[in-house]
């Protein structure tokens, strides 16, 4: 099974990123974001993942960093293993995402060293103290291997106005999901026409201005009708819908299943 759980704003914690099947696609595909920052170690496989709404494709030994309020989304295929380390906000992480691609094999041991070493502390028989020393380690291993790498290796098409412009956006959806806005309402608020801002997205992600919008919208409400018991009714307006039945119509566009039969499916409360 997947596992991208939400944790505490203050909490450490380590978690396994791996195939969880089709029907649970949506775990790691979907749009979210975090009020606390996400490091993802790949151990194994490949893919795709979107951050910022800028797509990069994955392998072993990547580390990819997510800052708090950031939209990214990840392709997990059944060769993939990995870990995400929820981070504490403590102002030692960058703020901005980054990609490291460690190709060099000392420096893949001792990112694995120092995560093993963080994932032993964390075990009931250990100390979080220690988890924690260690999790300053990683930050000042992080903070090396940024400075080390070659400058040809860094990503320039962040610095493109198009990816500009999608970050703009991902960065209000964030913010503003459980709102009404609609594309055409973002667009107006970055200045542009809606047209303009789907093209861009397009270019960066493949990914229309819409789809991300939803996306973000339906991991949220998955979340919701998973992990808590809160009435289908109260869900769709926590999200900006006009009515539960236009809820239950695009969730189930989306999921194949109404909000009430995959809150069924997941094990979830039947309130409805």
């Amino acid at each position: 099974m997947t596992m991208m759980t939400e944790i505490q704003p203050s909490a450490l914690a380590l978690t396994p990123l791996t195939y969880g099947g089709p029907a649970l696609r949506w775990r790691t595909e979907a749009m979210r974001s975090h009020d606390t920052p996400r490091l993802i170690h790949i151990t194994k496989g490949q893919g795709r993942i979107i951050v910022a709404g800028l797509t990069n494709g994955y392998g072993p030994n990547n580390l990819i960093f997510i800052p708090p309020h950031t939209m990214y989304g990840i392709e997990v295929g059944p060769t993939v293993f990995g870990q995400i380390l929820s981070l504490p906000n403590t102002g030692d992480w960058p703020d901005t995402p980054f990609h490291l691609r460690l190709l060099d094999v000392v420096p893949q041991k001792d990112l694995s060293n120092l995560i093993e070493a963080i994932e032993s502390e964390l075990k009931p028989t250990g100390d979080s103290r220690a988890a924690h020393c260690h999790l300053g380690l990683l930050s000042i291993f992080v903070e090396r291997q940024l400075q080390a790498r070659d400058p040809q290796t860094i990503d320039k098409r962040r610095n493109s106005a198009a990816a500009k412009l999608v970050a703009r956006y991902t960065q209000m959806i964030a913010r503003d999901f459980h709102s009404d806005r609609s594309v055409t309402d973002y667009a107006a608020a970055l200045g542009v026409t809606p047209t303009h801002l789907t093209r861009c997205c397009k270019q960066t992600c493949d990914r229309s201005a819409l789809d991300l919008l939803n996306d973000r919208i339906h991991f949220e409400a998955c979340t919701l009708l998973r992990d808590t018991a809160t009435p289908i009714q109260d869900v769709a307006k926590a999200l900006g819908f006009q009515s539960p039945a236009y809820f239950t119509r695009s969730f189930q566009c989306k999921s194949g299943l109404t909000p009430s039969e995959f809150r069924r499916s997941r094990g979830g409360s039947n309130r409805s």
